[in-house]
């Protein structure tokens, strides 16, 4: 049994299978970020379950900014927003793991939508530094949600 299947089980009380957002969690965490797809773009989030008040966890691309990151609901195109973006919109106070000065850190954040007026020259950006999100857009009619995760302290 894994380091964090023991977790998992030792924090809910009921084992769980390591599946592939576990794994990506598992080398995120244990190379300091090096060694996976999205490299130090990945943030863990600590969403808070809508309906279950649980903790979840999800790993995600973030994308820094002067504000701490962004995050986008695209769900890789589907028609349906994933779940941790009702969870955040449910509880948006909550903490992310990521790649800070070269350690992964805990950081508390409130997390809030980018409004319609906001939303295309952000997404814009997010498109210019990983083109593949410009897909999704075609694979989609809901417009793809992006949130700001702002810091509760200064990351200084």
């Amino acid at each position: 049994m894994g380091l964090l299947t023991w977790k998992v089980l030792v924090r809910t009380g009921v084992p769980r299978r390591m599946g592939w957002n576990d794994d990506v969690i598992e080398t995120f965490r244990s190379s300091k970020g090096t060694e996976n797809y999205w490299g130090p773009k990945l943030i863990i989030l600590h969403s808070v379950g809508a309906k279950s008040g649980e903790v979840r966890l999800n790993p995600v691309v973030g994308f820094r900014n002067e504000h701490g990151w962004r995050v986008v609901a695209s769900k890789g195109g589907t028609p349906e927003n994933p779940a941790w973006y009702h969870n955040l919109r449910a509880n948006p106070s909550f903490d992310i793991e990521a790649l800070v000065d070269g350690e992964v850190v805990t950081v508390p954040v409130t997390a809030t939508e980018i409004t319609a007026d906001e939303w295309q020259d952000a997404y814009r950006a997010i498109v210019a530094e990983e083109p593949q999100f410009g897909d999704y857009l075609t694979k989609t009619h809901r417009r793809i949600p992006v949130l700001q995760l702002t810091p509760r302290y200064d990351l200084q």
